[in-house]
């Protein structure tokens, strides 16, 4: 009941600061067995009658919730009206990672996103119901999730973004409750590596899914960041990388995402 309240409450406001339409959508997840909120941004010009609307999944970080990124950045109202864009916001499970664990079975976000929610998505609002049409980003953990995300499901997405992301865990066994979800790294070393990003390069071809990426120099996650980089240079797969001064805050994820969404906007408007 407090959370339909505060619900209420949140988006009430939000309808009166922006053009952009906020909801919230409640899913009973099958895989989990348990309700998911998510947030959902609609841009001023939509309408069921309209053409049919890109979407960006967007994922926020460890120990935050769907709520995030509208309550830290919301400008991201105005990028989804300038961009014409729905903007998805699901809730991660405060430390999911977005794995399907194999540890606790109401931890099994992979599931979730990829297939209950995004089905959820295109049958309730009126979406470019394919790869073209989708893009995923996020935030740190959100940003492990996204690229974590898109290269086990590349007939899902078609472009994928990481702010900051936790690219490589193996460096961190003691942090995020990352042990929780997968097992410690000293029993369970292989799922580790399985579970790194950095590890999952085989999975691109360098041709089906769009990549962009960014970390501050002052991260904690820079190196992991850097090493993802050289890696795809490595193997010839074409993105687009910065690094610029910054720290694991959100200034540095506010103006990040500004970048992504342009980057996000010209692969939505590219002819196929």
């Amino acid at each position: 009941m407090k959370l339909k309240l505060f619900l209420f409450v949140f988006i009430s406001y939000s309808f009166s600061i922006t053009a952009a339409q906020i909801d919230t959508l409640i899913i009973k997840s099958k895989s989990m067995k348990k309700e998911v909120p998510n947030l959902i941004i609609t841009p001023k010009t939509y309408t069921t009658q309209s053409e049919a609307f890109p979407v960006l999944y967007l994922l926020h970080g460890a120990t935050d919730s769907f709520t995030g990124w509208l309550t830290k950045v919301p400008n991201i109202q105005k990028l989804a009206d300038a961009y014409n864009v729905i903007i998805i916001c699901p809730d991660g499970g405060y430390t999911s990672w977005y794995f399907d664990s194999p540890i606790d079975p109401k931890m099994q976000y992979e599931t979730y996103i990829a297939k209950e929610l995004v089905k959820k998505i295109d049958k309730k609002y009126n979406t470019i119901s394919n790869k073209k049409g989708r893009a995923i980003t996020g935030l740190s953990m959100g940003g492990h999730g996204a690229f974590y995300l898109a290269f086990k499901h590349q007939d899902i997405w078609g472009a994928a973004g990481s702010m900051s992301g936790g690219v490589d865990i193996r460096p961190f066994p003691n942090n995020w409750d990352i042990s929780k979800r997968i097992g410690t790294y000293a029993e369970n070393k292989q799922k580790w590596e399985d579970n790194s990003v950095i590890n999952m390069v085989y999975l691109l071809n360098g041709k089906d899914l769009k990549i962009i990426f960014e970390c501050g120099v002052d991260d904690f996650f820079y190196d992991a960041n850097k090493r993802l980089h050289e890696k795809l240079i490595e193997r010839n797969i074409p993105h687009d990388y910065a690094e610029r001064p910054g720290k694991h805050n959100w200034n540095y994820w506010s103006n990040a995402i500004k970048y992504q969404m342009l980057y996000f906007d010209t692969f939505f408007s590219t002819k196929k």
